[in-house]
């Protein structure tokens, strides 16, 4: 990409010396006699480096500096001068100079300091950018569809992101609670700092308190140094806990003290640490089941749950399916895209499917289709489940007829509960704690279930 650069000085041989040196270093560049004709120049194109002396007739260096801060911001600016004083040298860098360069000065260090210039603007560009990505891709854009329930996702939304308030969200797994926690924490004043996600389902039971709290060197076996939790990590941002149902009761209640009084203390600590965290919590369960189960504190429940956000199935919102399709479709399949993203017929059969798996699920068979090299998503490119029609809902019950000899219930009721997990195995990839999950179980009771039937190999 060519870069230009513009030389500001008075003395014909100092710009026309820079001049050959940034030439030979492979940058455009003009000259300018004066601050004066550096501005009509500005005026005229946009330049990437822009080295000025700054005692000139006329307007000086340093409040050229000032007048491209105003037009480009982005230009970057070398000064020098042979002339210098301290106090010159801090105004020029709180208006926005890169460095101050004393007269006279060695070939290498304008080399050196125009190419870190430029670096360093070039980097403070890409931050803007991958800022400005990571807000448009968690702003609403994450989340797709315009059914009326997603309107109201929507809608809640845009209330509760601005305030401090903590969040619940519930639903089922795959409808896209972390999403919606991206969406919350991107609209709200703590954008510009960290978004800290954790699966409690995923953590170990004994590192769960040195997670969120974080330790001090020597406090348990294998402590071999200071570590910060999720919550320092998480410091004047958001931090959103999924699967806050499977927190264990003793942690629960350090994490109530967390939440209640903005401050925790890391384990082996003696000094208690404020805590400026947002909390955004996640839960496929219904916790107020647990509840009354006594497996989840109340006032923990209460803490968590002052705005409830409830992600709907998408068997829920089946309109919201052509616009996901699409959606996937265009992030899997490369251009030039068919001028026919589904066929009928494939459209049929995902609108009439379940869908378990929600919109994750969706996901994973677009991608297949895209997998297997389809233009267009096609009824030869889904997997048999789909064209079986639709599936019964959760505990819904499906017609048997009893034949005249009689039946072995048992081993039938067994040959249902086996092809069940293989399926749920075969959805979630081999993830057992996944599998469980789609089938409303614990991670136990899914491993019990396994070795009944023999399949719980490591």
């Amino acid at each position: 990409m060519e870069i230009h650069v513009l030389v500001v000085d008075d003395e014909l041989s100092m710009r026309e010396f820079l001049a050959i040196l940034l030439d030979r270093e492979g940058y455009t560049v003009d000259q300018a006699a004066s601050a004066e004709e550096a501005l009509a120049c500005l005026e005229r194109k946009t330049y990437d480096l822009v080295i000025s002396d700054v005692k000139m007739p006329g307007l000086d260096g340093i409040t050229l500096l000032g007048r491209i801060k105003e037009m480009t911001p982005d230009t970057a600016v070398l000064l020098m001068t042979a002339f210098s004083t301290a106090e010159q040298a801090v105004e020029a860098m709180k208006l926005g100079a890169y460095d101050y360069i004393a007269k006279p000065f060695k070939v290498e260090e304008v080399k050196i300091l125009a190419r870190n210039a430029l670096e360093k603007r070039d980097l403070k560009r890409e931050n803007l950018r991958l800022r400005q990505e990571v807000q448009e891709r968690y702003s609403f854009s994450g989340l797709i569809g315009k059914s009326k329930k997603m309107r109201e996702v929507y809608s809640l939304i845009e209330k509760v992101a601005p305030s401090t308030a903590n969040v619940l969200i519930l639903g089922e797994s795959g409808t896209g609670k972390e999403l919606v926690a991206r969406a919350i924490h991107y609209n709200s004043q703590r954008k510009g700092k960290p978004f800290v996600a954790v699966n409690c389902g995923a953590i170990p039971e004994t590192l769960m308190e040195s997670e969120f709290f974080g330790h001090k060197k020597g406090a348990f076996t294998g402590a071999v140094g200071d570590r910060a939790g999720l919550f320092e990590q998480a410091e004047g941002g958001t931090l959103f806990l999924d699967e806050i149902g499977e927190v264990p009761l003793q942690l629960q209640a350090k994490l109530l003290r967390a939440i209640q009084e903005k401050e925790f203390r890391r384990v082996g600590g003696t000094l208690d640490q404020k805590a400026d965290v947002r909390l955004v919590a996640a839960s496929n369960r219904d916790l107020e089941e647990q509840v009354k189960e006594g497996s989840f504190r109340e006032d923990l429940f209460y803490r968590l749950n002052v705005v409830q956000v409830k992600m709907p199935p998408l068997r829920e919102r089946g309109d919201d399916i052509p616009i996901l399709v699409e959606h996937f479709y265009k992030k899997y399949v490369q251009p030039p895209y068919s001028d026919r993203i589904i066929t009928q017929g494939a459209l049929k059969l995902l609108m009439s499917y379940g869908f378990p798996g929600n919109v994750r699920e969706l996901e994973n068979l677009v991608e297949r289709c895209s997998v297997l090299g389809n233009r267009e998503i096609s009824e030869e490119c889904l997997p048999p489940q789909l064209h079986a029609g639709k599936r019964p809902e959760c505990g819904a019950v499906t017609e048997c007829e009893l034949p005249e000899e009689g039946m072995d219930l048992e081993a039938y009721l067994d040959g249902i509960e086996k092809r069940i997990l293989l399926q749920a195995l075969e959805r979630s990839g081999g993830v057992k704690k996944k599998a469980a999950e789609l089938l409303k179980l614990t991670f136990r009771s899914f491993r019990y279930r396994l070795a009944k039937f023999g399949m719980d190999e490591e």
